[in-house]
């Protein structure tokens, strides 16, 4: 299969007869992933609902997801606008069902839509938890649930799909972000997602993975504007979003084969993958401990441990 992979592949272009749908591709990293995609050959549901950057609706006519879908069209491309929103069921299923009824299949999807709230923990208001989780956790969780449907009836019914999942986390799900708990909690609950979702749907030709990317796009240029701003002297652009794209449109590709359940970070010219939660220093004692004995025995661990990795914002 990794060898048929390859041939389909070195077609025209990576992705050449795959459809791919990208949540939140009006702007930023989802419209750099949706272009990307296009360029290598696939067909592309744009999706986007076209809010602020807070989710609060937009005051602006006209919807990003049409004028991505355009502009994909405009270049020789095959694009079509998709404006619900897939933290809903109805959305979710409206989604799926847009690929299939437009271009009659769904190979792969990226879901990347969200927004940001920040605020510091004690000032964080329940409607602001609710809100970001809802479009970050949710969002993933259903548009993903109904891929996953659709493609474990086509496994069943003898047409194994070669089908990719590309999850968005980020830096702050891997590490924690002062002012954003709900954000943090959110891109941390993307990884666990994906690690279950890689491991239940292989057996259906699905594979999944999630991206931690770290570029400028609505979300980010506010909190980190000095750091992400873009060069004027021509030099290298780490923080575009197109830096990102590539990691992307080749883990939503037939080429990926064999790749799936892992994190990949994403920044300027660079790619890691990302290892995990690992064990550690171990004590055992064989018999239950007093607390007493815990806390010598947790101070010896921790001292013996790797530090920990340091929370975005923390002094």
């Amino acid at each position: 299969m990794a060898e048929n992979a390859r041939k389909e592949a070195a077609g025209a272009g990576l992705c050449a007869g795959r459809v791919v749908a990208v949540t939140g591709a009006g702007r930023g990293l989802g419209r750099a992933h949706a272009l990307a995609f296009a360029a290598e050959g696939a067909r592309v549901v744009v999706n986007d609902l076209g809010v602020r950057p807070d989710g609060s609706p937009a005051a602006e006519a006209g919807g990003p997801a049409e004028e991505v879908a355009a502009e994909i069209r405009a270049a020789g491309g095959e694009a079509v606008a998709h404006d619900g929103d897939i933290a809903t069921p109805a959305g979710a299923a409206s989604l799926v069902a847009t690929a299939l009824g437009t271009f009659g299949r769904l190979d792969t999807l990226v879901n990347n839509a969200g927004f940001v709230r920040d605020r510091m923990l004690v000032n964080l208001t329940e409607d602001e938890w609710d809100a970001v989780l809802r479009v970050h956790l949710k969002g993933h969780f259903l548009p993903l649930r109904h891929a996953a449907a659709h493609w474990r009836a086509e496994a069943k019914a003898g047409r194994p799909p070669r089908a990719r999942v590309v999850n968005t986390s980020s830096g702050a799900g891997l590490a924690g972000s002062v002012g954003q708990a709900n954000y943090s909690a959110a891109k941390a609950g993307v990884l666990g997602l994906t690690l279950v979702a890689a491991a239940e749907l292989s057996r259906y030709g699905v594979q999944v993975n999630a991206i931690a990317p770290a570029a400028r796009t609505r979300m980010t240029e506010r909190t980190f504007a000095e750091t992400m701003a873009a060069p004027t002297d021509g030099t290298f652009d780490a923080m575009a979003p197109e830096n990102v794209s590539p990691l992307v449109v080749w883990l939503g590709s037939a080429a990926s084969e064999g790749v799936t359940g892992r994190i990949f970070s994403a920044e300027g010219g660079r790619i890691t993958v990302m290892e995990g939660w690992r064990p550690g220093p171990t004590a055992d004692k064989g018999a239950r401990w007093s607390p007493g004995e815990v806390g010598e025995a947790v101070r010896g661990l921790v001292a013996g441990a790797r530090a920990a990795e340091g929370v975005y914002g923390a002094g």
